[in-house]
């Protein structure tokens, strides 16, 4: 967990109030208090925050950042790339010798739009994000693994905004999470021109539920090991 500082409380408030800010005045949109935080935090210097006020506090992710970590003496390197578009073009530079992807999309935004062009809407912008990566033959043998997040507030969504309004090719309920999850997934496996490619892993996860995220990277961890391993007995 972070050490707390002087300046935590503040630059948290800060955070917080910015996506609320941005969740408020997002066109297009029928709940925009649905991604909003639900309270504000305290401001007091000597305030400690909690592990859930951290995983609450968000920024964009600028630039090309790599983590190093090991999950049961297993090596990892992670590579966080922003998805902004002003950040695409980069993203090639670390896409040599990649063993998996990990296109992580916010489940709960087809209905609103991106913050560049206030026209796009943000389901459609990922799907072709991930249409021009999942048919890239230099990806023909990595791993892609699609992670639907912030599926507590697509829960909360589906009961009072209908996908069909922004989709009009779905035909289950609007309102049952099941039907729209399942849609939001064959939508990205459509995207596949080669439906007999390496199988899509996708996981509907929510990451301020830490319990949630740690049993996803159990699994992800098995299935880049397991993929890597058969890679290798090809060879």
């Amino acid at each position: 967990m972070l050490a707390p500082s002087r300046g935590f409380a503040g630059g948290s408030t800060a955070a917080w109030a910015g996506r609320r800010k941005q969740t408020w005045e997002a066109p297009r949109s029928k709940v925009s208090a649905v991604a909003g935080v639900q309270a504000a935090l305290p401001t007091q210097v000597d305030y400690i925050p909690s592990q859930q006020d951290i995983l609450l506090a968000r920024r964009p992710t600028k630039g090309i950042h790599e983590y190093d970590f090991e999950i049961k003496n297993v090596p990892f390197k992670m590579v966080d790339v922003g998805g902004q578009r002003s950040e695409r073009k980069r993203w090639f530079e670390c896409f040599d010798s990649v063993t998996s992807i990990l296109f992580l999309v916010s489940s709960s935004e087809f209905d609103q739009v991106l913050m560049e062009d206030r026209l796009t809407n943000r389901l459609t912008e990922s799907l072709n994000i991930f249409e021009t990566i999942v048919n890239n033959r230099v990806f023909s043998n990595v791993s892609i693994i699609l992670f639907l997040n912030k599926t507590d507030l697509l829960e909360e969504k589906v009961q009072i905004v209908s996908i069909k309004d922004y989709f009009l090719e779905f035909e289950g309920d609007p309102h049952c999470l099941r039907d729209v999850q399942k849609f939001l997934v064959e939508c990205f496996r459509n995207k596949r021109r080669d439906q007999q490619q390496k199988p899509l892993y996708h996981h509907f996860t929510t990451a301020i539920n830490t319990e949630n995220i740690r049993l996803v990277f159990r699994d992800v961890k098995d299935t880049i090991l397991h993929d890597n391993l058969k890679q290798l007995m090809l060879q």
